[in-house]
C-alpha cells in the first residue's frame, strides 16, 4: 500500500526532499515491516527494489564459498540499501539483510530513477548515500585486514549504536560472528575483553553500552574515519 500523506516519512534522504518532489513518490513508496534475518536481495540477482531504511538497520552481506557470508556495510534511516541500482547497477553482488527488525520504504528501482530525472534533489541524496556506503565498506575491508577482532568489534558497535535508538541492542553470538566474519568463539573473546574493560554488558543476546567513550578508545581508528566522512557528506 502506498505510504498516506498524513504519516510522517522517517528517513533521511526522502525528509531532505522539497514537499513537491515527496508528493510525487509517496503514491510508490510501500512501507514494509523487516525482521532481524529476512533476506530483501539475493545476491547475483537482478536489483528490482530499493530500501530506504526508516528503523532499524539493513546489511549488505558478501557471500563466501561453500555458503558462507560476511558484512561488508551496512545502513540505516541516514540512507537506503541496494541503493547503487538507482544509479545504474542492473544487478547486486551483495546480499541485503535485515540486522534487526524495523521499518523500510520500498520501491521500484525504476520508478527511483524516474524520479531521480526530476529532483535534484533526489539525485543528490542518493549519491551521497551511495558514497557514504562505499567509505564506509572501503574502510571495512581495510580494517578486517589489519586489525584485531576486539577493535573490530568495538568499531561495529560504534557504527550500529549510531543507527539505534538507546544504548541496548539485540545481537547474539551468532548475529556478531556473521557480521565480523569470525567464529564464535572469537566473539566471546572480544565481548568478554570489552566487558571487563567496562565499555558494554553483554548477557543472552542483549548488549548494553555502557561507556561509549570508552568503546571508542578501545574501536581502531577506521571508525572516525568513517563517521567523520558521514557527518561531512550528509551535513
Amino acid at each position: 500500500m502506498p505510504v498516506p500523506a498524513q504519516l510522517k516519512i522517517r528517513n533521511a534522504i526522502l525528509e531532505r526532499l522539497p514537499a513537491r518532489d515527496l508528493v510525487s513518490l509517496r503514491s510508490r513508496l510501500e512501507r514494509v515491516s523487516i525482521k532481524t534475518g529476512d533476506i530483501l536481495q539475493a545476491a547475483g540477482e537482478p536489483a528490482r527494489s530499493i530500501y530506504f531504511v526508516e528503523s532499524g538497520i539493513v546489511s549488505l552481506l558478501a557471500p563466501l564459498e561453500e555458503g558462507g557470508r560476511i558484512e561488508i556495510g551496512h545502513v540505516g534511516r541516514e540512507g537506503a540499501a541496494g541503493v547503487h541500482a538507482a544509479l545504474g547497477a542492473e544487478t547486486l553482488t551483495s546480499e541485503i539483510m535485515a540486522q534487526s527488525d524495523g521499518v523500510v520504504l520500498r520501491i521500484k528501482v525504476a520508478s527511483v530513477r524516474s524520479a531521480m530525472e526530476r529532483s535534484r534533489m533526489l539525485r543528490q541524496g542518493v549519491v551521497r548515500s551511495a558514497n557514504c556506503l562505499h567509505a564506509q565498506v572501503a574502510q571495512t575491508a581495510a580494517c578486517n585486514g589489519s586489525h584485531d577482532v576486539v577493535q573490530r568489534l568495538a568499531r561495529w558497535l560504534l557504527l550500529v549504536h549510531d543507527r539505534t535508538d538507546g544504548d541496548t541492542l539485540n545481537l547474539t553470538h551468532e548475529l556478531i560472528s556473521l557480521m565480523l566474519g569470525v567464529t564464535r568463539p572469537g566473539v566471546t573473546i572480544a565481548a568478554g575483553a570489552l566487558q571487563r574493560a567496562g565499555c558494554i554488558q553483554y548477557s543472552r543476546g542483549r548488549l548494553t553500552i555502557v561507556d561509549r567513550e570508552g568503546l571508542e578508545h578501545a574501536a581502531c581508528e577506521c571508525y572516525s574515519i568513517v563517521a567523520d566522512y558521514y557527518r561531512s557528506e550528509l551535513k
